[in-house]
């Protein structure tokens, strides 16, 4: 009886970390850092990445961060900026729900944040919520600490409440649209950071701009669902000629692009135009650039992308923690590694793909299949090809026609 071949995962199996080092390959220090300070939800999102998915680490983490696991992690992420010299970090209260460990618990772990900080870090600390427990009390501390708010919303009543509901089955629109109501008015617009969009492709992809736009926010985060090759996500078939993504996307670049004065950011946008006119782009998902991002669970356990809860149980999990080890315990490993190689860190037909250095593969949980690892295209490679491609064709008419009226040839 033959005995089943063992399953070689990349980059885990296969990356020789020691090799690099000794090449001279060096690490890219931490600059983000996603903080979970509680590990449960009062919304039961159909596509939740965290509840969802493969992973079922949750189940095991305290509901909420302790005063003491805040304490060493503001030290770790300080001790890090300190030790690479660090101009600013990002720092993201995630969970779960970040507002149901409290308003007075978030404010007082942002004021620590920056009083261990060096004088020289400046930091930007976001809340990522679902905006249903954003009340007066929130709104005050975020003035006072200077924290933002990212929301997400999906789109008008129908299409968010398809997706984003309560425990009761209850949905959350009404209560997601008020709170971003008043952070439109001119006394919260400071605190507001935009508005985080899972795109649905049954939704009518005009009427969804047009409704977050309603809202008049500083910026419009457009997320393709998570999603892999063993997990496929909505509307994402093998046949590489059905484009889904890019279809519903292309008509809100039109509006966005064509617009005299463009009314939001809309950094997939941006960054993909950064990218073809030969710039670079502070984004993962885009370009190929080098992964800055550390994860911190509830239990001061040291995570890589949570993104990876959708590719099997423990994905994203190291066996390090803030209280034994500093985030440059990190840098070594393998699925850091992988992220921060570029080209080299990309399957044979990435690197020989014409939109390459627009693309950079794409976001690396949707590169995952589950006899191999993540040395794949995206998940989404055909959208990718097909938006990349026509937003190439719209800018190299513009730049033709500019030339022609300079008299250029």
């Amino acid at each position: 009886m033959k005995r089943a071949a063992a399953r070689t995962l990349w980059p885990d199996d296969v990356l020789d970390v020691p090799a690099l080092r000794a090449a001279g390959r060096r690490p890219v220090p931490f600059q983000e850092f996603v903080v979970k300070v509680h590990s449960r939800c009062n919304l039961a999102c159909d596509y939740c990445y965290v509840y969802q998915a493969a992973d079922r680490g949750w189940r095991a983490q305290p509901h909420v961060m302790s005063h003491g696991t805040a304490e060493h992690v503001c030290r770790r992420i300080a001790e890090h900026a300190e030790r690479h010299a660090l101009p600013s970090v990002r720092v993201i209260l995630h969970g779960g729900e970040p507002l149901l460990a409290g308003a007075e618990f978030l404010g007082g772990l942002a004021r620590r944040l920056r009083t261990l900080l060096p004088v020289s870090t400046a930091a930007e600390v976001t809340i990522q919520t679902n905006g249903t427990l954003v009340d007066e009390a929130v709104l005050t501390m975020c003035h006072e600490q200077g924290l933002r708010l990212g929301v997400s919303l999906d789109g008008d009543a129908a299409v968010h409440d398809r997706h984003r509901r309560d425990a009761g089955g209850r949905g959350t629109h009404a209560r997601t649209a008020a709170v971003l109501h008043r952070l439109a008015r001119p006394e919260h617009r400071a605190v507001s950071a935009g508005i985080l969009c899972t795109v649905d492709v049954t939704a009518d992809p005009l009427a969804t701009y047009a409704h977050l736009l309603s809202y008049r926010p500083p910026a419009i985060r457009f997320l393709l669902p998570l999603g892999n090759w063993t997990h496929r996500p909505p509307g994402r078939v093998p046949d590489a000629r059905v484009t889904p993504y890019a279809d519903w996307l292309i008509p809100v670049f039109d509006q966005w692009y064509g617009s005299p004065a463009p009314p939001v950011r809309l950094p997939l946008f941006e960054s993909m135009l950064d990218l073809l006119l030969g710039g670079a782009t502070s984004t993962e998902s885009l370009g190929g650039g080098p992964s800055r991002l550390a994860v911190v669970d509830t239990d001061g356990t040291l995570a890589l992308s949570d993104h990876l809860k959708t590719a099997a149980d423990g994905a994203d999990r190291t066996g390090h923690d803030v209280f034994s080890d500093p985030f440059d315990s990190l840098l070594d490993h393998p699925g850091v590694v992988a992220r921060q190689l570029g080209p080299e860190g990309l399957c044979a037909q990435c690197r020989g793909c014409p939109v390459r250095t627009v693309c950079g593969g794409g976001h690396y949980a949707h590169r995952y299949r589950a006899d191999s690892g993540y040395l794949h295209p995206s998940v989404y490679c055909p959208d990718l090809m097909d938006l990349i491609g026509y937003v190439s064709r719209v800018v190299r008419a513009d730049l033709d026609r500019l030339r022609t009226r300079r008299g250029e040839h």
